[in-house]
């Protein structure tokens, strides 16, 4: 009987250590929903853990992830003060989570930049401030109950077969003052368990249903904040943060004095617009301690949009800055920095890597709704895009559409059986490296030129812009395509006029390399110039509204999660046609 005994305590022990990890584990992560181009990098970057973090909690995530999927996300303590995040359940309001943590509905908001009335609904994550510390009632103070909302005593999250009437007796309150505190209960005979209800204090008068009774605000009055109304802002102040010298102090960057040049052509047509700019510039030097002695520049503090830095040391506390300050940080070069997932105030123009892979995926399938792709495979092991490749091949077996492989130096009587007359033939190497197409572009072109009947393109890379004198013919012959964030050719109308423009103002050409920087600096500059005039404060509110015609650089900003900066996700599709026409296909 004592073995028993024994043996039923282990066992209510063993139970109840499980039923705590469970507890505990349900405290210490989040759920996140995988959303197009995000990475376990970026992902991790939004949330200020590690990778490893992440992947202990969800094995095989290191191998694959992908849209839709759910994450566990560990939570962390960043500093003094608890990082807490919130994915939004079925039937929570912005009001309820303010009770929850106790927190104002506007300091939500604050948090959480990319929160709207459109977006704040089920799955969607945000982050929760630190609570506020507002000293509580003394047991002699009674609480006041204000007019204008009911004060939660508690929060309770609902559990299983538990009712109205079993959670109200718990509290000692009536049913209608359960339901008058959580108007969503109306009509509901079931209550979804581990949602969470708001108990009011036990003393609030109970009131009669005739009588006026004070109900939880809707987050249309409440809540989020009303867009900033967008106003024309005539006088503008910008600030350009570069390593105009050397490191060693002697003579002039090159490439950063050509974006410099490029920003003043759009300065100056944005005030032939009516528009007044007053343009800051400053050399950052290469390290922390240089911009530091920048920083405590009086005039900074009043900038609207800042542009910089290059080095990527320089680019976090010149972001907290800009955010402190309420200024913009237009950052025109680097992909690799992490900063804009976690600050609102950052507008990264470089797009990171897995949001470009995604777009054009995107872009790929629909432009290619029937195609029929077919790798050259690259000699000598190169992998510089590897992990394009990887990510192609799954959107493409996603889609049912054939593909095949075969080695750079295959010949055209080997190339031609994987030829399909009733689909789209896309050739596309797996190497951007110019060697794959010198061995490879002979045999497609004896490939293309005897076989008329099938449709064949030749589909590739941004840095073959580079190799455009080499290939040029071929390029049209083989009804080329390769995407890029960012294109330029004298061929375009845009482009051919600024590079005669730029002549002119500094006597000079750009310097042959791309992207150019002096066209960089035009269209950096006269799109945040051009937005802060037409918009002033509401030009996060209207960055879809804008619609310019780029001369390199093209711009669809998006903002990454609720609480951090923008991203540019626009991609082009440079065709040479058949016909020798250069098209610039422009998505949206």
């Amino acid at each position: 009987m004592k073995a028993i005994n024994r043996l039923l305590c282990s066992l209510l022990v063993a139970g109840m250590c499980v039923w705590t990890a469970a507890a505990q584990e349900n405290k210490t992560y989040i759920l996140h929903t995988v959303e197009k181009g995000q990475s376990l990098y970026s992902i991790a970057s939004m949330y200020n853990v590690s990778q490893t973090d992440i992947i202990k909690l969800n094995p095989g995530s290191d191998r694959k992830i992908y849209v839709g999927h759910t994450l566990r996300i560990p939570l962390k303590k960043d500093g003094t003060a608890a990082e807490t995040y919130h994915t939004i359940e079925k039937g929570e309001t912005l009001y309820r989570l303010s009770v929850r943590y106790n927190v104002t509905a506007q300091a939500l908001c604050d948090a959480n930049p990319g929160l709207s009335a459109d977006n704040f609904r089920t799955g969607q994550v945000i982050r929760i401030p630190a609570p506020d510390k507002k000293p509580q009632p003394t047991p002699e103070q009674k609480p006041t109950v204000q007019s204008e909302q009911p004060r939660c005593k508690d929060m309770h999250k609902v559990k299983r077969r538990e009712t109205v009437f079993s959670i109200s007796r718990k509290y000692g309150i009536t049913e209608d003052q359960l339901v008058a505190a959580n108007p969503e209960l109306k009509g509901q005979k079931k209550i979804k368990r581990g949602s969470w209800l708001c108990i009011p204090y036990p003393h609030t008068a109970y009131r009669k249903p005739d009588s006026t009774v004070v109900t939880t605000p809707a987050d249309s009055s409440l809540t989020l904040p009303k867009k900033v109304t967008a106003r024309p802002q005539k006088s503008i102040k910008a600030a350009i943060i570069l390593p105009f010298l050397e490191s060693n102090g002697q003579g002039g960057n090159s490439r950063m004095v050509e974006y410099y040049e490029g920003f003043l052509m759009a300065v100056d047509s944005i005030k032939r617009l009516g528009n007044n700019v007053e343009l800051y510039t400053y050399d950052s030097g290469s390290d922390t301690r240089s911009l530091g002695t920048l920083l405590g520049k009086p005039e900074l503090k009043d900038m609207d949009v800042i542009f910089g830095p290059l080095n990527q040391q320089q680019i976090k506390p010149l972001a907290d800055f800009a955010r402190k300050n309420g200024s913009r940080l237009v950052i025109p070069f680097t992909s690799k920095d992490n900063t804009v997932f976690r600050n609102p105030s950052v507008y990264q123009i470089n797009t990171p890597q897995s949001y470009l892979y995604s777009e054009v995926y995107d872009h790929f399938l629909r432009h290619f709704p029937n195609a029929n792709v077919i790798f050259v495979e690259a000699g000598n092991g190169a992998k510089d895009k590897a992990d394009f490749i990887k990510g192609l091949k799954d959107e493409l077996r996603n889609h049912s559409i054939p593909t095949a492989t075969f080695k750079e130096d295959a010949t055209k009587d080997e190339l031609k059986p994987a030829l399909r007359a009733d689909r789209t033939n896309i050739f596309i190497p797996t190497s951007g490296n110019n060697l794959v197409l010198i061995k490879a572009l002979p045999q497609l072109l004896l490939l293309v030129r005897e076989n008329p009947e099938f449709d064949i393109h030749l589909f590739g890379y941004p840095e073959w812009q580079t190799y455009t004198h080499d290939h040029l013919e071929t390029f049209f012959e083989l009804d080329t395509y390769f995407y890029s964030s960012f294109y330029t050719n004298d061929l375009l109308p845009a482009a051919k006029s600024f590079t005669v423009n730029y002549r002119k103002w500094f006597g000079k050409d750009m310097e042959e390399r791309y992207p150019k920087y002096g066209m960089l600096g035009f269209d950096t500059g006269f799109f945040f110039l051009k937005g802060l005039s037409l918009y002033g404060t509401g030009l996060e509110d209207n960055l879809d509204k804008m619609r310019l015609t780029p001369i390199q650089t093209g711009f669809k900003m998006q903002r990454v999660n609720n609480w951090g900066g923008f991203i540019n996700k626009k991609v082009f599709f440079v065709r040479f046609t058949k016909n020798f026409e250069l098209v610039k296909l422009d998505f949206d």
